[in-house]
């Protein structure tokens, strides 16, 4: 018996070593990157100018980074960045982002979104607003733009996927991160969460966890040396770097990506000692 959902092309291009190796799979595709003028955001939307993607970057409020990063990346290796201001934790906020990465070519392909805030308030002094304010920003806010982008593709019945960014204090345990890590906890679950409700739709999500980088939210803790003694120990051989993440995020972001529901941690090894 031979299964119907088989194509027959598809096994003897299998047979005859015929692989889709496509390359650029991304170009003139709107991928839009909330926080994409940040340390880590920014890489991959270099790696999408390098693609000949159509890269949406947001920025919260600093108009002025956010115009230097876009002339830097442009300057060097074409293309354009186009921006996007506002606060995702505004209802409207969300609904304008959408507008202006959908205006470009009439619908959105992708998304990652790096936005957060690293909310660093020691467990024994925290209260009900510093937890309500961290979980508005890294967890509602990514989670109600990634229901509505990824809404907005399946009705469009348009194929592509959304990266979530969480952090290896959401997958391990890290001790004085309770504010950080639990929403960014809940947001591995939301992750899974909208995957299975998506199952079988045109759209992937999934999240991709940094660990300690040299740039990106994590840059402070790591030029301070908090994280020092996991290298001076042998648990990971350097910190981590925003090409690691941005290529991790641009696996994950291919348009006909076959993994949904899934947490890729990019930490070198470190939360294996946490």
């Amino acid at each position: 018996m031979v299964s119907r959902f088989v194509k027959p092309e598809d096994r003897a291009r299998v047979e005859d070593v015929r692989f889709q190796l496509a390359s650029r799979s991304l170009a003139g595709k709107v991928v839009l990157v909330p926080g994409g003028t940040g340390g880590l955001g920014s890489c991959l939307v270099a790696l999408l100018l390098a693609e000949r993607a159509v890269p949406v970057a947001g920025y919260r409020s600093n108009r002025e980074r956010a115009e230097r990063i876009k002339s830097l990346l442009e300057s060097k290796l074409g293309g354009t960045v186009h921006l996007v201001e506002g606060d995702l934790r505004e209802e409207h906020v969300r609904r304008h982002y959408l507008a202006e990465a959908a205006r470009h070519t009439g619908s959105i392909d992708g998304m990652a979104c790096f936005v957060g805030d690293p909310a660093r308030v020691p467990s024994d002094s925290l209260t009900a607003d510093d937890l309500a304010r961290s979980c508005a920003t890294n967890f509602i806010a990514p989670v109600l733009l990634a229901k509505a982008v990824g809404e907005q593709m399946i009705a469009r019945k348009v194929s592509g996927s959304l990266v979530l960014l969480s952090s290896m204090q959401g997958v391990a345990a890290f001790e004085n991160s309770l504010n950080y890590a639990a929403p960014k906890a809940a947001l591995i679950h939301a992750n899974r969460v909208l995957a299975k409700e998506w199952s079988g739709q045109s759209v992937q999500v999934n999240v991709v966890a940094p660990g300690a980088t040299v740039a990106g939210m994590a840059a402070s803790s790591v030029s301070s040396g908090k994280y020092d003694r996991y290298i001076e120990q042998g648990a990971v051989s350097r910190f981590g770097q925003p090409e690691d993440i941005a290529r991790a995020v641009r696996f994950l972001l291919e348009p006909d990506c076959y993994i949904t529901g899934q947490v890729l941690l990019v930490d070198g090894g470190m939360g294996l000692r946490a």
